[in-house]
């Protein structure tokens, strides 16, 4: 793309609390090169005057399932039919200013390389591959009455996880998906929504199982996420070495004080309940789900304002599912409830940097960063809803350095 330059621009930087007006930032090929509270001089191949427009960082949702096409069945259709879903599903998440995306249990080595060759427009993209999951896990999507099978460790149970009973089978389920070019670690650390056989409020996985999977991702440079609902999950899953706490969703400020000492990271999310709240019944979601979401649905808010007052790394993300996908916008109003704009800003750009291990990167506008870049048509810290119209009102997009909306 050559040299670009941003002018005019009021400036979230990733990392304040107020808009840094009429700045420039000048890139160079798929790096920013120069931020400047006046006129940059020089050449460049493109100008984009951004006055009265905001410049901030493209966007990072660190908890998406690429694969979920179906939300009443997570498997069973031919694997191209996941595949055309998840190039819609990450096209759209670009469009909406996410230059970023955690595949948080899922997506897989063949998906990531399509993205890399070209084949699929979309954000960066992070994966896990297939989370851990117990026997009559969260992962586990059987229902009661079906027999097991003399396998039940395969994909064909689940697109986004697969069985590992003991010690011994989580380690080798550890290092299988490592060797698939995982980017971390998700285990199913408590009961969930969406299976259907486990309470949602029972801890899941022994402590000398989490222990294993934390010290063989520790030896290969990965790091653990858990899914954890109940207080008690979360507590455990920090103890014992756990990086990102995923939902978070009944925790107390003792235990949220607890994650804040142990600087590990909660993502929340708060689209994915409202949405199956809404809508869940429509799509063909079983009624023992929708009851176990009500179970925890209230308190959900009042766990986000626990973590903030706490001092929590808070990230971002939404956990979407099939046609839901559209709704990702829902996340900054939801949190606006009990969120300053500022702090939801930072959640998805700098903090979900750090906790994808990428700081020096990315969630930031400074010189040595990769350019990726969104222009925001009003000023998100005074409207975040700016950010929930699915695109509508970012200006232009910027990806390492590609101008992909213009």
């Amino acid at each position: 793309m050559g040299r670009v330059l941003f002018e005019n621009a009021d400036v979230f930087d990733g990392v304040g609390d107020e808009l840094l007006e009429g700045m420039s930032v000048l890139t160079d090929d798929n790096h920013i090169v120069e931020v400047s509270e006046s006129a940059i001089s020089g050449g460049a191949d493109h100008r984009i005057d951004c006055t009265g427009r905001t410049l901030m960082p493209g966007m990072i949702d660190a908890h998406v399932h690429v694969y979920t096409a179906d939300v009443a069945q997570l498997a069973g259709k031919p694997a191209t039919f996941y595949s055309q879903y998840a190039g819609m599903f990450l096209r759209h998440m670009l469009g909406c200013g996410f230059t970023t995306v955690r595949d948080i249990a899922g997506g897989d080595h063949g998906l990531a390389m399509a993205i890399r060759r070209g084949f699929v427009e979309a954000p960066r993209y992070y994966y896990g591959g297939l989370a851990l999951s117990q026997t009559g896990g969260h992962g586990d999507m059987r229902p009661p009455s079906q027999p097991s099978p003399p396998c039940t460790c395969g994909p064909e149970l689940s697109l986004i996880a697969i069985m590992a009973d003991g010690v011994h089978e989580c380690v080798k389920a550890v290092r299988e998906e490592l060797r698939k070019g995982a980017h971390h670690i998700k285990i199913m650390a408590s009961g969930g929504v969406m299976s259907p056989s486990d309470p949602i409020d029972r801890c899941q996985y022994s402590d000398a199982e989490i222990s294993a999977i934390v010290d063989e991702c520790r030896r290969q440079g990965a790091y653990v996420a858990a899914h954890c609902h109940p207080d008690e999950a979360i507590r455990r899953c920090v103890e014992l070495g756990v990086r990102s706490i995923e939902h978070a969703t009944l925790i107390t400020p003792e235990t949220a004080a607890l994650l804040a000492a142990h600087d590990a990271f909660a993502v929340p999310t708060f689209a994915v309940m409202s949405a199956l709240r809404e809508t869940g019944a429509s799509m063909g979601v079983a009624r023992r789900s929708l009851d176990k979401l009500d179970t925890i649905y209230d308190q959900a808010l009042e766990g986000l304002d626990v973590m903030a007052r706490a001092g929590v790394r808070i990230g971002f993300g939404t956990d979407l599912l099939g046609d839901q996908h559209v709704r990702h916008g829902t996340e900054f109003t939801l949190r606006a409830q009990v969120q300053r704009p500022a702090d939801i800003l930072r959640s998805a750009t700098s903090i979900n940097a750090r906790l994808l291990g990428e700081e020096d990167r990315l969630g930031r506008i400074q010189p040595g960063h990769l350019a990726d870049l969104v222009v925001v048509n009003g000023d998100p810290l005074a409207d975040i809803g700016l950010l929930a119209s699915n695109g509508d009102d970012i200006d232009v997009i910027m990806r390492d350095g590609e101008l992909v909306k213009a």
